[in-house]
């Protein structure tokens, strides 16, 4: 489509972020000069951002005026390598430091939930809060190093562990609270946290759900954590008779300043966890400096986030959309943090919580966009958006026709900024633009200082045609590694053997001659329901406790513009696939990963394919299953079981 669907006024573009910083950039690092015409000027700006990547990165350092401590010593060294560049040598920060640097009556946080429970923490508060909790944090002994996990709903105190955490220079960690013990086990297990926070439950849907009986199932699994702080959520008091080493989050608090360590540019900050496709979850360390800044260029150049701007993204603590959200603090802004279903009592909850709020900024998914626009529901019909600047959507491709949507059902002029990246990163490839029109089906941009690209099996870049999505030069989100991966071994396995030496991140998309993205999904195994990424080991290792299952194999189908997980099971010999089987599977996949792991179809049959070296084949299925043709079928043992999976009537149906 080459008419743009949305056209930012010259207004907006001459008092966004992007503009003043162009200007910066330009008088005192030596980027081009910015152009009246706003599509060749972010052309230029974009080229000179990924071949001159230290002036880039020491012109945002300084735009987004971060605290750090800078000593004499390059912006980049090695810059060649990647993995192996080191960004900003010598330069020590605090993340929390930069995230508490505003400390005034200004909103930091607003909380909401489904029941209509609102809280609201000033800068001054939070600042008072998170010193409490490093208080409590120091009595028992954490610091550089350290790992805090967080077992926790969408709530402040979330929010406010994390900024203790860090401000000990200890490294954090979380996942929600819909996870079942082992999936939580698979995580936290592997990295044995010091302390661990949880609330005493949560709400969904209407349901108080309990978190307290799972945690007394990690704790014994557990014996790193020495100790245990129990947010009260359901309860004002709740029980702790069930969990040793616990204690009630105001008595874990104590007095005292806050103070905050200030650690080298890339010390570990978060730990995020990968989908486990092909075994546990690898945990991704991810650098203080790197997060910061790269949190900082999105918010500020590319989502044009203000102070005055309330940024709120739907999200759990298991996504790495809740970390990039907390940073949205470091540019004095207001979050909404909601917790909850986005569908109780009604489709209109969070539309009126962002018209009450004066939301700028929402955060979404194609999948709930497409629910509300299955339920009929038109929030501009209901609700006063007159603050709404952006939707932003992420977790899965954005379909053209969700963009009429938005359009047609949400707001005229609102800026569509679809995004796309990953855990892998913390943060994006491909974002919204202020200075750019929105083209229906399209990501606006690759993101400033990202040398993003899409490549052909052979390594050669496309233009128009849909390939590899790469990044050819290194950037400072790159991890610093993974956990328990002293050599490094498996980082490269992960991102850099496909294409040496170059980031190669397992999405297809294709690159269009106005430099915007089509996201077509991932080139690998990995599930997106939903939007949210779930590895198929996590799956079979639950259905395959079941006796009657032999073995299983889990495939992502397209289904009405988002994917949806169908499992295919072998049974044992005599053995029906009747709806007590089914529902016993998706039961037990329910309580010991998150609901969203559950499949939307279980299909028995009689085979599974398999390499011949064992493995079993989830790509070369799924292409059969969306009448794509396989490639490689040499390398199967058994090729002949791929018709087992072929126009199967229970993939046309509901």
């Amino acid at each position: 489509m080459d008419t743009p669907i949305w056209s930012p006024s010259p207004a907006r573009i001459a008092a966004s972020h992007l503009t003043r910083f162009a200007a910066l950039a330009h008088e005192r690092h030596g980027a081009p000069r910015p152009e009246r015409d706003p599509v060749r000027a972010w052309e230029a700006l974009w080229q000179w951002s990924v071949d001159e990547r230290a002036a880039f990165w020491e012109a945002l350092a300084e735009f987004s005026e971060w605290r750090a401590e800078r000593s004499p010593g390059a912006v980049l060294e090695h810059g060649e390598r990647m993995p192996g560049a080191r960004w900003f040598a010598g330069t020590r920060l605090n993340f929390a430091e930069n995230l508490l640097a505003r400390r005034d009556a200004h909103p930091a946080l607003v909380f909401v939930n489904e029941a209509g429970e609102r809280r609201e923490l000033s800068y001054l508060d939070l600042h008072a809060r998170v010193a409490r909790v490093a208080a409590g944090l120091a009595a028992c002994g954490v610091g550089r190093g350290d790992v805090v996990a967080g077992f926790l709903p969408n709530l402040p105190e979330a929010v406010i562990a994390m900024l203790a955490t860090a401000s000990r220079g200890a490294i954090w960690t979380s996942c929600s609270p819909d996870f079942g013990i082992n999936g939580v086990l698979d995580r936290f297990g592997q990295v044995r946290p010091k302390v661990l926070f949880t609330a005493d439950g949560y709400l969904y849907a209407g349901k108080r759900i309990d978190s307290l009986g799972p945690i007394a199932g990690v704790l014994a699994r557990l014996e790193s954590v020495e100790h245990v702080v129990v947010v009260p959520y359901l309860s004002p008091r709740p029980d702790l008779a069930r969990l040793p080493r616990a204690q009630r989050l105001a008595d874990f608090e104590r007095d005292g300043p806050l103070e905050f360590e200030r650690l080298p540019f890339d010390a570990p900050l978060y730990i995020m966890y990968s989908s486990g496709t092909t075994g546990v979850p690898k945990c991704i360390v991810h650098g203080a400096g790197g997060t910061l800044l790269q949190h900082r260029k999105e918010h500020l150049l590319h989502a044009d986030l203000k102070p005055e701007d309330r940024l709120f993204y739907f999200t759990t603590c298991g996504w790495m959309m809740w970390n990039w959200l907390v940073s949205g603090l470091a540019g004095g802004a207001t979050l909404v943090l909601y917790e909850g279903s986005p569908f109780h009592p009604g489709p209109e909850v969070l539309w009126a919580m962002a018209a009450r709020e004066g939301v700028t900024h929402f955060g979404t998914s194609p999948k709930y966009l497409g629910a509300l626009e299955k339920a009929g529901y038109r929030p501009a019909d209901h609700h006063d958006l007159g603050a709404l600047r952006s939707v932003l959507s992420t977790g899965s491709p954005l379909a053209a026709e969700q963009f009429d949507y938005v359009y047609g059902a949400v707001k005229a002029d609102v800026q569509l900024a679809s995004i796309s990246g990953g855990t892998d990163i913390i943060s994006c490839f491909c974002l919204g633009n202020p200075w750019l029109p929105v083209y229906r089906g399209e990501i606006q941009c690759r993101g400033l200082g990202m040398a993003v690209d899409v490549w052909n099996d052979e390594g050669r870049p496309l233009r128009n045609e849909r390939g590899e999505l790469v990044c050819t030069r290194a950037f400072p989100s790159m991890p610093v590694g993974f956990w328990n991966d002293p050599d490094g071994a498996r980082l490269r396995a992960a991102y850099f053997e496909r294409f040496p030496g170059v980031w190669h991140h397992g999405d297809y998309a294709v690159l269009t001659d106005r430099g915007g993205l089509v996201i077509l999904g991932r080139s690998d195994a990995v599930l997106n329901p939903g939007g949210v990424r779930i590895g198929t080991a996590e799956i079979y290792r639950q259905v395959e406790r079941i006796d009657e299952v032999l073995e299983a194999l889990a495939i992502g189908q397209d289904w009405q513009n988002d994917v949806r997980v169908v499992l295919f099971v072998r049974l044992r010999p005599g053995t029906a696939l009747d709806e007590a089987l089914v529902r016993r599977i998706k039961d037990t996949i329910r309580t010991n990963t998150t609901p969203r792991h559950v499949p939307a179809k279980v299909v028995a049959v009689p085979d599974i394919p398999r390499t011949i070296s064992g493995k079993i084949v989830e790509l070369a299925v799924r292409n059969v299953v969306h009448g794509l043709p396989v490639r490689n079928t040499d390398a199967l043992a058994n090729p002949e079981a791929l018709e087992h999976f072929r126009g199967r009537p229970e993939l046309a149906a509901e």
